[in-house]
Order: C-alpha cells, then structure tokens, then sequence
C-alpha cells in the first residue's frame, strides 16, 4: 500500500474501529478514508487533500474534491471566505470554478474590490481565459493604465507586461504592442519590451519592428548586455527573413559580435562552412555571450 502521507494517516487513526457499513468495510482503507475528506466543511483540509498525492490518487477523486469545495458556502458573508474557498479551487486545478465562486460575492469599493479583482484575473489567467484576465486587470486601476504598470503581479510579473500578452493571446498584436510601449524602457527591461513590441508589430510593420529592435540594440549595448546583444539580433535575423529580407546586415553583426567575443559555438552555428580554430564553447558557459556575468571588456555593437 506504500507509505501514508501525514494527513491521511491522521485521518485513519481518527477512524473508530469497527465503524461504517458493510459496503465500507469491503473498501480499501484508503478509500474509507477518502470517503471521510469529503465530509469535511473545513475548506483547508479539502486543499490538502486535494494536493496530497497519496489522497487525490485519480482525477475522479479530484474532482470529487472539486465538486465538494463548490458547494460549501454557497451564499458567503465575507471576502476572506470567498477568496480562501477560490484559492482552494485554483490549487486544485479549477479555475472555472474558483470564478464561479468569487462570483457569488459582490465586493466593496476600494481595497476588497482591489483584492477580489486580483483573484478574478488570477483565476481567469489560470484557465487561459484572455478576455476576461484582460478585463479584470484593467477594471483593477479603472483603465488607468500608469497605475497599472506599477502593480508587481505574482511571479514578479508587471501587470502591464501582462495585459499585453493577454491582449496579444487573442489576436489584438498592435493593441499589445501599445500598451507594452507604455511601459519603462530604459535599461535591459526596456530593451526586451521594446522587443517584445517589435514580434507583435512585424506582421503589419516591419520597418517599425526593425526601428525598434535598433533602439533595444543600442540600450544592449549602452549597458553591456552582450547575451541579450545577441537574442535582439536573433530576432531582427528572424524577423526580417519573415518579411522577405535578406537580413545579412543582421547575420554580420552576430558574426562580428560572436567573434569579438570569442563565442566559438556561435560562430560554427552562424558559419557551419567556415574553419573555427579552438574548442567550441557553448554561449551558457563561463566567457560565452549568455553566461551569468558577462565580461564588462566586451566590445560595442558593431
């Protein structure tokens, strides 16, 4: 039967012995004791058992779980309640319902809305519901989108970093590259914005992708990033193929910067024809244009 995770070998110590019906006593123990979990009002308990792996051992027992943390509370008094009771549900894989439970709850102006708010998007980002993780970030700041880029979401993720992506999951490419362009863009964070930006907009508008792919080139440049020097490359290569170019002034520059560099890796990959004299050195390890720290000695974009 293998080892009992702690919870469920407390749940089977407070089983009396000689107790349940004949039905029960022909269940494995583990079941019994299942049977009890879904007893429980205690939403907490319901969480855990739903992330124990010796308790939630089938995805109808997760379900189980799921159908059994809906109905608790059906008519909440409190936020608290409401955002424990989704929580529970997020944990255990149910995004939708964890929206149907915060729906039964109208919050107050000011910070329960702000809270509640944070919880919708959560949930709805959780099951890659775009338009509604879309509306509930912008309904967070009432579509002030300068108070929204200074919101540091979960995963130290910008909130508005993460209403354009929403944005560009469903298709709206120059309504993500506006927002994103809303956003700080200076230093290296600006430079992967500007990037960022540059993706969406290269479909409809490749000169400006380019234009702004030269501006997160020189901001590269300005602080050192050489590995990030090289992704912006990659992708001005990549896109400028995508439209038709030729990209060779691209191709030249990750050529030169690979050699400066001594990125011997690179260079095969960007000249499989060319003789490359030394040991390849893959750009992650120590002296490669990717690795952590980066030489400050290393040159200006060409």
């Amino acid at each position: 039967m293998g080892i009992l995770s702690l919870p469920f070998a407390l749940m089977l110590l407070a089983a009396a012995p000689g107790e349940g019906t004949a039905l029960q006593q022909k269940l494995p123990l583990e079941e019994k004791a299942f049977r009890r979990v879904l007893l429980e009002q205690d939403v907490s308990i319901l969480e855990q058992a739903c992330l124990d792996p010796m308790i939630a051992t089938s995805s109808r027992r997760k379900q189980a779980l799921r159908n059994r943390l809906l109905v608790l509370n059906p008519v909440p008094e409190t936020l608290e309640s409401v955002l424990i009771q989704a929580n529970a549900l997020l944990s255990c894989g149910s995004p939708d319902t964890a929206a149907k439970v915060l729906n039964r709850y109208s919050p107050a102006a000011g910070q329960e809305r702000r809270l509640w708010m944070l919880m919708r998007w959560q949930a709805a980002a959780a099951a890659l519901d775009h338009r509604q993780a879309a509306l509930a970030l912008r309904r967070l700041v009432d579509g002030d989108l300068i108070a929204l880029g200074l919101i540091t979401l979960e995963k130290e993720r910008n909130a508005l970093d993460q209403l354009a992506e929403h944005e560009a999951a469903q298709g709206r490419n120059l309504v993500a590259a506006e927002l994103i362009l809303q956003a700080p863009l200076e230093g290296g964070p600006g430079a992967r914005r500007l990037a960022r930006a540059a993706e969406w907009l290269a479909v409809s508008d490749i000169d400006e992708a380019d234009r702004l792919l030269e501006t997160a080139l020189d901001q590269a440049a300005a602080t050192e990033a050489w590995g990030l020097a090289m992704e912006l490359l990659q992708l001005q290569l990549k896109l400028q193929l995508a439209a038709g170019w030729d990209g060779e002034r691209a191709r030249q520059r990750m050529v030169r910067l690979a050699a400066r560099l001594d990125d011997r890796f690179s260079l095969r990959q960007l000249q499989p024809e060319a003789e490359i004299d030394g040991d390849l050195r893959s750009p992650r390890e120590p002296g490669g244009h990717a690795a952590v720290g980066d030489p400050t000695t290393a040159p200006l974009l060409p």
